[in-house]
């Protein structure tokens, strides 16, 4: 089980490591292109701040869009207890705990640090699960919080943004450009060529690549709360069958929003063959043979 958190700890750095390296091999060649490197560390640096504020405000976004409504232990003492029990086991703060009213059976974890979490789960989930699954949803859920998955996140989406702004301001420089030279200027004439090339090149990046790296991290991700959960339980047969029953009878939300689909425990919109490349969730099959080589190693 410890080898298996290693390796999605291990995984998740190599994956963001090489995007970071994209994103600076793109921004120099930026730089040289248009012949001022200080465009693009402005666009990076803009970005870098819209992201966070996103970071701040994700838990109150995730909590609006999904429609969760804030409980106390005497709305439903059996959820409350269990994820109390499990911050309690962990030495962890108490997070805030939220239903979702939605028969889809379901559940996210979201914030910045664990303190200030939020662990949210559906009407549906709670109807579905015996005890022993719904501790193993809950420890899953508070995995991501003691993993600061939120933060990973957080990173992948500002690297992201970063190349799709690149993409965009270098595509309308260059349709500027061609405004605005001189057509017997060849100095102009390179500095748009470069500006197109660039421009396509990060739009290539920041609509196929990017989200694939942010797919590949949440798969990771997801793999690694299994394994957190696992270990905090003592017990991966409950998260194994809670998988199961996911998997039998999981459906799209009411109010599915692609946004924060990685932070349900499984995924809140239905895939279509070509959303596969693009899943934030690994198969439900893979994760319970993962829990169930783990559960033999106890």
């Amino acid at each position: 089980m410890y080898s298996a958190i290693a390796a999605n700890k291990r995984n998740t750095i190599f994956i963001i490591g090489g995007f970071v390296a994209l994103l600076t091999a793109l921004s120099i060649w930026w730089g040289q292109a248009s012949g001022n490197g200080s465009s693009a560390l402005m666009i990076i640096g803009f970005v870098l701040v819209y992201t966070l504020i996103q970071y701040f405000a994700a838990s109150a976004f995730a909590v609006a869009a999904s429609g969760a409504i804030e409980i106390t232990k005497s709305d439903n003492p059996r959820l409350w207890r269990t994820v109390e029990n499990i911050a309690i086991s962990q030495g962890m703060p108490m997070p805030k705990v939220y239903i979702i009213p939605d028969e889809a059976p379901n559940a996210f974890a979201t914030g910045r640090d664990p303190n200030h979490a939020v662990v949210a789960a559906t009407s549906g989930l709670l109807q579905i699960m015996d005890d022993k699954e719904l501790e193993g949803v809950m420890a899953h859920e508070m995995g991501h919080v003691k993993n600061y998955d939120i933060r990973v996140s957080t990173i992948v989406f500002g690297l992201v943004s970063a190349i799709g702004l690149l993409a965009d301001f270098a595509i309308r420089m260059a349709f500027y450009s061609n405004w605005n030279r001189d057509s017997r200027d060849s100095n102009a004439a390179a500095l748009q060529l470069a500006f197109w090339a660039v421009g396509i090149v990060a739009s290539i990046i920041a609509w196929l690549i990017g989200p694939l790296v942010s797919a590949a991290v949440s798969r990771q991700r997801e793999y690694l709360a299994d394994a957190t959960g696992a270990e905090i339980t003592r017990y991966p047969e409950g998260l194994a069958s809670a998988l199961e029953k996911l998997g039998q009878y999981g459906r799209p939300m009411r109010r599915p929003s692609k946004s924060m689909a990685h932070m349900y425990i499984a995924d809140p919109i239905k895939p279509g063959l070509v959303e596969r490349m693009f899943s934030t969730h690994p198969p439900i099959g893979e994760r319970i043979a993962r829990l169930k080589k783990i559960g033999s190693s106890f």
